[in-house]
Parts: C-alpha cells; sequence; structure tokens
C-alpha cells in the first residue's frame, strides 16, 4: 500500500498517522519547511490537514504534483471570496455577504446587513482570528489592511449551528455522518454534540455537500459548517479536509473521519459508518493535562502533545456512553475539573443531551 504524506504536522496530521496505524497503512505528516528531495514523492499519495500554506520549497513543489489529491481544489476553498461565490453558483444559500473593496462601501453594507456585521479576512482568520464585529460609527476600528482582503458578512440569528462531515470517492459515491450540533465562543469551537436519530435536515445537508463535493470532483472527507434559520441551512464556511467538530467520530463511530479520508484518498472500500452511540466533544483550549479526567469511564483524552499557549488547542475530550443521561452526569463531574469557563458550554451540552 502507497505511503501517505499529509501537508501539515499539527493534530489532524497526527490523529490521521494514528488512524493509519491501525490499518497498516504508513501516514508521514510533514512540515512545510521539509525539503522535498529527503521524500519519496513518486511513491505516495499526498494529503492536506490545512487549505493553505505559505510559499515553501516543498509547497511549491506540490502545488504541481500529480499525486496530490485535491491540489487545484484548496486555493478555491482557502479563500473565502473564491468559496462563497462557488457555493452560491451551485444554488446553495450562505449568509449574505459581500467583498470589502473601500471605506464608504461600509456605510452602503450597514444599511442592507444592519448596524453591526461581521469582517472576515479572505484567507486564514480561523478560531476567531483574523475577523471583527464592526458596528456603525466605528469604521475606524477596523485595521485598513482588510479593505482589498477581506468580506462582510450579515450577522444572522440562527437557532443551531450544525456541521456535516462527508466523504467522496473516486467513483463518485459519498457516504455521511449524522449532523453534528456545535457551540463556538470568541470564534472557536467549544463543544460538539451528537444524538441519537436524524436531524430533520439532515438530507438537505447531504445534498448540498454532495452537490458542493461533485462539482469539485473531490476525494476524501469535507466538512461544512451551516447556520440553521426558519428558512432551512445557510452555509458559514467549508473546510477541504478533517474537521474539529468531527473528532467525536474516533470514539463514537465504526469508521473514524480520519480513517475515512484515508479511505477515500487511497481508494479503499467506504461503507457508512456506523454510529455506535451518543457523544460530547469538549475541546481543550490553553490548558494543562489532568489525568482526573480518566477517573471517568466514559471519557477519552486525545492530547496533542503541544506547547501549552493561551487560546491555543491542545487537546479534546470524547465522552462517549449509549446512555445520554450517564453522559450528561459525566459532564457534570467535568465540570468541577476543568476552568470555569467550560460550564457554559457543558450546560449547554446537557440541554441539547436532554433534547435528543
Amino acid at each position: 500500500m502507497k505511503l501517505v504524506y499529509v501537508v501539515g504536522n499539527g493534530q489532524l496530521g497526527r490523529m490521521l498517522r494514528q488512524a493509519g496505524e491501525r490499518m497498516g497503512i504508513t501516514v508521514y505528516p510533514i512540515a512545510l519547511d521539509t525539503d522535498p528531495e529527503t521524500l519519496h514523492i513518486s511513491q505516495c499519495v499526498i494529503t492536506a490537514e490545512r487549505e493553505q500554506w505559505p510559499a515553501t520549497e516543498l509547497t511549491r513543489m506540490l502545488s504541481t504534483h500529480r499525486t496530490f489529491v485535491n491540489r487545484d481544489i484548496f486555493p478555491i476553498l482557502s479563500d473565502r471570496l473564491t468559496q462563497k461565490q462557488l457555493i452560491n453558483q451551485l444554488g446553495i444559500g450562505t449568509t449574505p455577504w459581500q467583498p470589502l473593496l473601500y471605506t464608504k462601501q461600509l456605510e452602503h453594507i450597514f444599511s442592507d446587513f444592519g448596524k453591526c456585521v461581521i469582517v472576515k479576512n479572505r484567507t486564514g482568520g480561523y478560531d476567531g482570528r483574523g475577523q471583527w464585529l464592526i458596528c456603525s460609527g466605528k469604521e475606524s476600528s477596523l485595521p485598513h489592511s482588510c479593505y482589498g482582503s477581506s468580506i462582510v458578512e450579515k450577522i444572522v440569528h440562527f437557532s443551531s449551528e450544525v456541521s456535516l462531515i462527508g466523504a467522496r470517492g473516486y467513483d463518485g459515491s459519498t457516504v455521511f455522518y449524522p449532523l453534528t450540533y456545535n457551540l463556538h465562543q470568541d470564534g472557536i469551537l467549544r463543544v460538539s454534540v451528537i444524538l441519537s436519530g436524524q436531524h430533520a435536515q439532515q438530507k438537505t445537508a447531504e445534498y448540498m455537500l454532495s452537490t458542493i463535493m461533485r462539482e469539485l470532483h473531490y476525494i476524501g472527507v469535507m466538512a461544512m459548517e451551516c447556520f440553521i434559520v426558519p428558512e432551512g441551512l445557510l452555509v458559514n464556511e467549508i473546510a477541504p479536509r478533517v474537521h474539529n467538530s468531527g473528532h467525536w467520530t474516533q470514539n463514537a463511530a465504526s469508521i473514524s473521519q480520519f480513517e475515512l479520508h484515508l479511505r477515500a484518498i487511497l481508494n479503499l472500500p467506504l461503507p457508512i459508518p456506523v454510529i455506535n452511540m451518543p457523544a460530547v466533544m469538549l475541546n481543550l483550549i490553553g490548558i494543562n493535562a489532568d489525568m482526573e479526567w480518566l477517573a471517568e469511564p466514559r471519557v477519552y483524552l486525545h492530547w496533542y502533545d503541544k506547547k501549552v499557549q493561551q487560546g491555543r488547542k491542545v487537546g479534546h475530550l470524547n465522552v462517549v456512553d449509549a446512555s445520554t443521561l450517564s453522559i450528561s452526569k459525566t459532564l457534570s463531574t467535568l465540570v468541577s475539573l476543568l476552568p470555569s469557563e467550560y460550564a457554559r458550554g457543558i450546560s449547554w451540552a446537557q440541554e441539547k443531551l436532554e433534547q435528543g
């Protein structure tokens, strides 16, 4: 079986490597400054844990390499302008948006979108970075560099944030996980909840994501983040890779998103993953590991072995059980073992579990 190189050596590359080990697949995450002469490129399949990267000797070589799966798709989806243009051209709804080109434009945008809007850099800016909440009269707080390099989005009122993770194979077949409920705080995903039973918007979401993957001839796992509004689903963003909101699949599904991605890019069978039980995923952000978490038998710790820094994702906890009540009780225990800012997310997850 071929080698798999993962462009980027962060936690997603690490978890792809771990998934490969289970199947006897050798997966090497590679740093962006790696000397391409040291790699066995002709004998491998190349994928990525991120959708954009700086120009290095390695990335310049990969930009034209035939074994880099989805090579020509990353530039389209890593730019919020071309991403949203593509989605809208396919007749799929997004949050209302405009490219931000000049200062005076904001006056008209406020009249169309309301007194406050979200400005996002066209590239980068994940986990709350490169994004600004701007209100009428406060335009001067927006960095001048945003003009010509950002988009503006209307603030929409939604009942829930959800994400759909699916995969497409070389034969065009697609498989999907159930819609996952997500809670963000300060632009960072804090908690994901997966429930039993099919969500009312599941088929609609699958149609939307399959349409996007088919248009791009995409191979592998792709994630689609959406808002649920009275009219249905609005796409927030697309990620052409394994995604944070799918980490629960490591312990609550027969095939994790990481294994599913490897299966797809290596042209291996793509059965529909079996969801074994409900789950809650808690991101661990800027805190040290506490082995007391492991005193709870329903808790699975995934630690990334990264330097702990404020605002940095350093691991996640999956809480899994057939009983949503048991999950909720475990979450109550974890409240006392986590910083106080986790209480809100845990309470939100418990409410979702009750609804499910």
